[in-house]
């Protein structure tokens, strides 16, 4: 399902709550699939369980599972919001930030096109898979 690059800087609770989110935005997690346990998934990365379950809270603050105990985690049934203004502002606001750090490295405009065009295709190629 998702797979952690111990050479990235990024901190392994993200790589994995990053991992179940793309997992969910293409359709490879549906709405009430159930997650690993935290257990079964951090032996799985072979990763730390606490680390497993920062993702797993993360995850749950974002609205994007439901963490019941006893009962393990699901994808929320409510992940469509109503309010779009509210999810397209905070969509600029990370695209900004994304275009900043790309223009700080020294990336052209049509790199960052190309590259924003090969995430929304792989995204949309998840989706078809399912």
């Amino acid at each position: 399902m998702l797979t952690i690059d111990l050479d990235d800087s990024t901190p392994l609770y993200l790589q994995v709550s990053q991992g179940i989110q793309r997992a969910i935005a293409g359709g490879a997690l549906r709405v009430g699939a159930k997650l690993p346990s935290v257990r079964q998934l951090a032996g799985d990365l072979a990763i730390n369980l606490n680390t497993v379950a920062r993702a797993y809270r993360q995850l749950e603050e974002q609205g994007l599972v439901r963490v019941r105990q006893g009962r393990g985690a699901r994808v929320a049934s409510d992940l469509v919001s109503g309010d779009r203004s509210a999810a397209e502002a905070d969509l600029r606001r990370s695209l900004a930030q994304v275009f900043s750090e790309a223009r700080l490295a020294g990336l052209d405009r049509m790199v960052v096109e190309r590259a924003a065009r090969a995430c929304l295709d792989d995204l949309e190629a998840t989706k078809e898979r399912k």
